[in-house]
């Protein structure tokens, strides 16, 4: 058995092609329009909100005699006034690591504006058992051990069935290895450590942080999506300016002041 700790990785973000913005503001008559947008992330939510509107200066659109400068201004308004769609055109990329299936059970409940790859335990044979203890049995040594002696019996059954069927002998078709390692999955802990990918736009995003950091979520989840806070309110100031966090049993739950833009 092995301990480990659910890490996040942030692997991707979306990128503005400067060719394509530029041709399309010369289209429509705003090529020196230019934002202080710190990230294209950022850009994207602004860029479809001044499409909407024509609002990339005074004049453009006859109902508009003022436009917002400023990106982080921009989007501020945005959040105020709950034009969440413009936040579903960025999509970030992340891959959740050494969390249990508990956790991916959890987060698969989320289909929204979400693509989601997860290890496949088909074609993945295990040998040793990764963990993660959460607090109430890793601050009792009796439970400790109880886990750890129930744990590392499930890991040996997993070694006793690979020698059973001879799995790293030569020769064996990978249909028959795959064949036998899924049946062998069955005997996994469902608190085994896997890895998740999952891709979010951001509205999305938004929403899944408040409501997986609240007390009332799974501690696993919450201690995941603190680090995802954590991430990007750091990266993308502006789109996440209005989250606020309060340490609640350990963990942070990170509220908007807009909810559910």
């Amino acid at each position: 058995m092995k301990i480990l700790k659910p890490t996040v990785f942030l692997i991707g973000e979306q990128r503005i092609i400067p060719s394509g913005l530029e041709a399309y503001l010369a289209h429509v008559g705003a090529s020196e329009w230019d934002t202080d947008s710190p990230t294209d992330v950022e850009l994207l939510a602004e860029f479809y909100g001044r499409l909407c509107y024509r609002s990339w200066k005074p004049g453009m659109n006859p109902n508009v005699t003022r436009v917002r400068e400023g990106n982080r201004e921009y989007l501020e308004h945005v959040l105020d006034v709950g034009h969440g769609s413009l936040l579903e055109h960025s999509y970030l990329n992340w891959v959740f690591a050494d969390v249990s299936r508990v956790f991916t059970h959890e987060l698969v409940r989320h289909r929204v504006g979400l693509a989601i790859s997860q290890e496949s335990l088909r074609f993945v044979r295990l040998t040793e058992l990764g963990f993660w203890l959460p607090a109430v049995i890793d601050d009792d040594p009796t439970a400790v051990e109880i886990f750890t002696t129930t744990v590392e019996c499930l890991e040996q059954v997993q070694r006793q069935l690979a020698e059973h069927f001879e799995l790293d002998k030569k020769g064996i078709a990978f249909a028959v290895k795959k064949e036998i390692t899924s049946a062998m999955r069955r005997l996994a802990p469902i608190g085994l450590a896997t890895t998740i990918g999952w891709t979010c736009n951001i509205r999305t995003l938004r929403w899944v942080i408040e409501a997986r950091t609240d007390p009332s979520a799974e501690e696993e989840i919450r201690m995941v999506f603190g680090q995802v806070a954590n991430e990007v309110i750091a990266r993308y100031p502006n789109l996440f300016q209005d989250f606020e966090a309060t340490l609640v049993n350990g963990h942070n739950w990170y509220k908007p002041k807009n909810r559910k833009v």
